[in-house]
């Protein structure tokens, strides 16, 4: 079982805390990684994208020429996607990019993203993130004291008002509740903070298929 130092935020361990091997210790799965990271950045796109058939087009309900003897080849309308200022044929229509992702492969994929972390010593567990005041350098300190450095994304049951506000300023550091954390954002991060609570609740989530 993968064993991390419990942190409390000054960077001072204050106990060892072992972690569940089927939660933190799994050998990520790469094709599970690649189908959820794509499933979620699917649904990040709006799908508002439209365009204007012949039939949405102003115009064009008066026929531009008779059907025979001009030489010329037949014409209904002047909005046929041939002509200039015609419709669009088969062009992008308002749509849903959402891919149908099952319960047991996200999952999978959650435990391989958080095992990629504890493997690569990208984890650190601190006891609990509190801040007097809603200041940038009381959390910048954090920061420096942990030895954090890059992208960060940190992740808690609960988070307080002064932890997000102290943070807001900086660009590297992202948050997440544990309840809606994702296998995205963890892999778009180069470290990853949890606190004890999230630890627990991801263990009693993830733990059991």
């Amino acid at each position: 079982m993968p064993n991390v130092n419990l942190l409390n935020q000054a960077g001072s361990k204050v106990a060892d805390l072992t972690l569940s091997d089927y939660v933190f210790g799994i050998e990520p799965h790469q094709q599970a990684l690649y189908d959820v990271v794509n499933a979620q950045r699917a649904a990040m796109r709006h799908g508002t994208h439209d365009v204007k058939n012949r039939g949405e087009v102003s115009g064009g309900g008066k026929k531009p020429w008779r059907q025979k003897g001009t030489g010329r080849a037949r014409q209904g309308s002047t909005r046929s996607p041939q002509w200039r200022k015609g419709g669009v044929v088969f062009g992008p229509t308002p749509r849903s990019y959402a891919i149908k992702m099952n319960q047991k492969v996200r999952q999978l994929a959650l435990r391989s993203a958080l095992s990629y972390h504890t493997a690569n010593g990208q984890l650190i567990v601190v006891d609990a993130l509190n801040l007097d005041a809603p200041k940038t350098k009381l959390f910048q300190d954090v920061i420096t004291s942990l030895k954090i450095e890059g992208k960060t994304l940190v992740v808690a049951k609960d988070f307080g008002d002064n932890v997000i506000l102290a943070a807001r300023n900086i660009p590297t550091v992202a948050f997440s509740q544990v309840s809606h954390i994702s296998v995205y954002d963890i892999l778009n991060c180069r470290n990853l903070l949890l606190t004890k609570d999230a630890v627990e609740t991801l263990e009693e989530v993830l733990g059991n298929d």
